[in-house]
């Protein structure tokens, strides 16, 4: 049963231990291995009742529900217990039932790969009479539906127990028959989830792929991409809208992308009131900035809001009508510019009161938004989730985000800044050992995954487990990161990968310039296109790191591109990494003969996001080039390996690795 706190004011919440220094590694694997408590919160319409999704055993998660006048214990509503399926989130709809987001995978074997499915499910508070809200099955269907919808408004027009989702379609043959259905694409259904009873919204759009609500639960945007004759999805988003009280779609706006990148206005939300589209678009300086348009006809862009050397990237959104009252944005932390007053003052006044002078983020709200959620969490506090009532002004403690860690001593997270080659000043963060002098420690450099993407300030349980064993970490944020404009991103982190990993190899000799690092005790360990990193970085100073671990890896570009050759994405995926001699030089399976350290690899088997084919084939040619090398692989777990007792096994293995060859 996970811990549940009750009915008190703002108090300290966690007891400041010692850091246990003669803990196992299996026991330190075991605190910071196990997933977090809470994944999703949501709070019901009047205030009253909690939801949240939360783990169960090893690899599930489960719906508990909670009755918070009544202060009872959490209820297990409905769990999801194959390894194989996860559940999301759920949203309350009344203050009796809500709708619930599960994802599937299942492997595909005419093209040996794992297939991604969706679908949602609305359910009682205590578990009963769960409903699969989708269309209906036919026999007749010319298609397969993988996608089973997702959640457009939390509130349809006018209704209080409706939802309006997105629905799949696919045409049906009408051999025999006049009544098969012949619309194919994305359409909107509302769906009450008391009786079940359906009406579609939006008559299905074959180049649909996502519609936007506004907060009265009207739909104002419709973003479509089509497909060339060879079924590949093209580069160009294009934004529809609707004025108010029309039927009638205008063009809104284009964007350019690739597999992970938008380059053009991409709305995310619709404020009724003001009737204006809001979303990011790059500035004049380069950076993603946040835009209102209008959509009265006039389609004046407004800046709402940019940010000195950064890119706007959140949007901040609160309860069931998902109202924009900010938006946020990295530097050395990440910073909530409100635009909503009141919940300024109150995020900064809680911020200050709370032990730590914690990060706040609100997380859910009642209807009329006088009870909020929020979640207080800093780099060493994973987070503590509280229920606020803005009437009495009472705050009070439910549950953590992660009980493991509940009362633990946790390392500092330092933003820092080193030098690359070239003299550029490579922003990171810096984590050293509780009670360490940070001098002549062993040391992991850990660069981030995407490459789109990029390392925070906050709670990491990788980096706290390192600390934990000794080691001081830097999480490098290299150009090719996101976050930082259009000129740091540069061509990005595969067609500039000598850049990229350059800036990750700097952060090794930094920590070793300055004394940080034991240079026969500096390693680097990398998730995804971290794990590429930490591999390629073998390619171009075999020398610097001594041990090596590649979790997910990309091994090889062009086996990357082969696989994708059988989705709808391989296009914009082509033209994320190009083509060229840099496929070749910067895929460390095909240059093997450059390695020194010993590598140790990890994947697991239902990766629909890295084939599990390029860790096995990396140990391949590692082994056939005469290099030290272990793999260890996990039956079933998809990218993130989201299981309890397949991340301490790892994190164990890990552990051992490196301290057989760095000494440690």
């Amino acid at each position: 049963m996970n811990k549940f706190l009750a009915g008190v004011a703002v108090v300290s919440l966690c007891a400041v231990g010692a850091p246990v220094s003669a803990e196992t590694a299996e026991e330190v694997a075991t605190v910071f291995g196990a997933r977090q408590t809470v994944f999703s919160v949501s709070l019901s319409p009047s205030g009253t009742k909690l939801a949240y999704v939360g783990n169960v055993g090893a690899g599930g998660e489960a719906l508990y529900t909670v009755d918070l006048e009544r202060g009872t214990p959490p209820q297990q509503a409905m769990a999801a217990l194959d390894p194989m399926s996860d559940l999301a989130y759920c949203n309350w709809i009344t203050d009796e039932r809500l709708v619930c987001q599960t994802y599937l995978r299942r492997k595909d074997q005419s093209i040996g790969q794992y297939i991604g499915a969706s679908r949602m499910i609305s359910v009682n508070a205590d578990g009963t009479d769960p409903d699969v809200i989708e269309g209906r099955a036919s026999m007749r269907a010319l298609g397969n539906i993988y996608y089973g919808g997702g959640i457009v408004s939390l509130n349809a027009e006018g209704d209080d127990s409706s939802v309006l989702v997105t629905r799949s379609y696919t045409k049906e043959s009408s051999l025999n028959t006049r009544l098969a259905n012949q619309k194919a694409g994305l359409g909107v259904v509302s769906h009450d989830v008391v009786t079940g009873k359906e009406k579609s919204v939006e008559s299905p759009d074959e180049d649909a792929i996502a519609y936007i609500a506004d907060d009265a639960g009207a739909v104002r945007v419709k973003g479509t991409l089509n497909a060339s004759p060879s079924g590949y999805a093209r580069d160009t988003v294009a934004y529809f809208y609707r004025e108010r009280d029309s039927q009638r779609w205008q063009p809104l706006s284009r964007a350019e992308i690739d597999s992970q990148t938008v380059d053009g206005f991409e709305p995310y939300a619709v404020d009724a009131m003001r009737n204006v589209a809001i979303g990011f678009d790059y500035g004049e300086k380069g950076f993603t900035n946040l835009y209102s348009i209008a959509l009265d006809g006039s389609q004046t862009k407004t800046l709402l809001l940019s940010a000195e050397g950064a890119d706007v990237d959140g949007l901040v959104t609160i309860g069931r009508r998902q109202r924009v009252i900010g938006a946020s944005f990295a530097t050395e932390k990440r910073l909530v510019k409100y635009f909503d007053t009141e919940l300024r003052d109150l995020a900064a006044a809680l911020g200050n009161a709370l032990p730590g002078k914690p990060l706040i983020n609100f997380v859910g709200a009642s209807e009329d938004e006088r009870k909020l959620l929020l979640i207080a969490a800093s780099d060493v506090d994973p987070g503590m989730l509280y229920l606020f009532n803005r009437d009495t002004n009472q705050l009070n403690p439910l549950l953590p985000v992660r009980e493991t860690t509940d009362g633990r001593k946790l390392a500092e997270m330092k933003p820092v800044t080193f030098p690359a080659a070239d003299g550029t000043r490579i922003p990171g963060y810096l984590t050293l050992p509780v009670g360490s002098d940070g001098k002549n420690v062993p040391a992991i450099v850990m660069p981030h995954g995407g490459p789109s993407s990029r390392d925070e300030w906050g709670f990491d349980w990788l980096v706290q487990f390192f600390a934990a064993r000794g080691y001081a970490v830097l999480q490098p944020n290299f150009r090719g990161s996101a976050g930082y404009g259009k000129e740091w991103f540069g061509k990005n982190g595969v067609k500039a990968w000598q850049t990229a990993i350059g800036d990750v190899n700097d952060a090794g000799r930094w920590l070793i310039s300055q004394g940080i690092a034991d240079p026969d005790k500096t390693a680097i360990v990398g998730w995804s296109y971290g794990g590429y990193a930490a591999l390629q970085s073998q390619v171009v100073d075999a020398d610097l790191y001594k041990a090596v671990v590649a979790i997910a890896p990309v091994a090889d570009w062009r086996q990357l591109l082969d696989e994708e050759r059988n989705t709808s994405s391989y296009r914009l995926v082509q033209k994320f990494v190009g083509d060229g001699p840099h496929l070749d030089h910067g895929s460390p399976m095909r240059n093997v003969a450059a390695f020194s350290a010993p590598v140790f690899l990890v994947h697991g088997t239902a990766d629909n996001n890295v084939d599990v084919e390029q860790s096995r084939q990396m140990e391949k040619a590692l082994k056939s080039a005469g290099k030290r090398v272990e793999y260890v692989e996990y039956e079933g777990l998809a990218h993130s390996l989201h299981d309890g007792a397949a991340r301490k096994e790892m994190l164990v293995k890990i552990d051992e690795f490196l301290s057989a060859n760095l000494g440690s």
